[in-house]
């Protein structure tokens, strides 16, 4: 005769065993900038080819929600500012800050199109530094503000531990005033994903557009998406208007964020 008392113990088991995999999958799975946040009602998410670095950021992944944003030495950061954060891996160092997390993305939209003579940026003296010499085995010799490129017993080709290496490097020498030389000012009426707010300066900051939704009326909204200081995982941040997250168009001379506030016409975009 069965021992009626196994059956919820076995039920018990299974229902444990699929809520195990709902969560796995769930990580697997994880969604996307685009997917976790719908436009509010009566506006429409404005699309862009899906090669274009606009897609690819709204495409972008996010970490599972409830994720609280990690600095470079495992703490958690304690000005909850943020509605999402990226799947967006950090350096046990404090390198990936404001601008780098920006110059990371584009470089990683260029590198997942294999379009690796697009990825080079300016440092703080001016060189431009690109990944294709890295590729062939060169690097850069720096000596207080003078640089020049080296050959020698150096890793070549496109793999990710060169990639890695460039990218370390351009973190190591590069901020917002490098940055800053690299981008057009714009007009903000011509708002779009992968635009940036920036302020040059030591220290200085910049926060990217990584999402944008258009009303009836042509009303315009977007997400915002930074890292800051200390080095920490780049996240959506959230707004104090009525469709927060979604930022509106600034209408007044300045532009506050959560963590800061930016001359509303410093709104700048990649020349490339």
């Amino acid at each position: 005769m069965k021992n009626q008392n196994q059956i919820p113990n076995r039920n018990f088991s299974v229902w444990i065993f699929f809520i195990l995999i709902h969560f796995l999958i769930q990580n697997l799975f994880a969604d996307s900038i685009q997917e976790r946040f719908p436009p509010p009602k009566e506006f429409k998410r404005v699309n862009y080819p899906n090669h274009s670095f606009a897609s690819f950021l709204q495409n972008y992944p996010l970490k599972p929600k409830g994720s609280p944003v990690h600095l470079f030495d495992g703490r958690t950061k304690t000005n909850e500012v943020h509605v999402a954060v990226l799947d967006f891996p950090l350096l046990n160092a404090d390198l990936i800050q404001c601008a780098d997390a920006v110059m990371k993305l584009r470089a990683e939209y260029f590198y997942s199109l294999k379009q690796y003579e697009e990825i080079h940026f300016k440092i703080s003296n001016g060189m431009d530094v690109g990944f294709p010499r890295f590729v062939k085995g060169e690097r850069v010799h720096v000596n207080g503000n003078k640089t020049k490129w080296k050959t020698g017993k150096f890793k070549k080709g496109v793999g990710r531990d060169v990639f890695e290496e460039y990218l370390r490097f351009i973190y190591s020498y590069a901020g917002t005033i490098s940055l800053k030389t690299e981008l057009k000012k714009k007009q903000i009426s011509d708002l779009k994903p992968g635009d940036v707010w920036i302020e040059a300066g030591s220290p200085g900051h910049v926060v990217m557009v990584v999402d944008q939704t258009i009303g009836k009326d042509g009303q315009t909204l977007f997400l915002l998406a930074q890292s800051y200081m200390p080095s920490q995982e780049m996240h959506i941040l959230k707004s104090e208007s009525k469709y927060s997250p979604w930022f509106e168009i600034p209408k007044n001379q300045t532009f506050p964020t959560p963590e800061w506030e930016f001359p509303t016409k410093e709104i700048y975009e990649f020349t490339n």
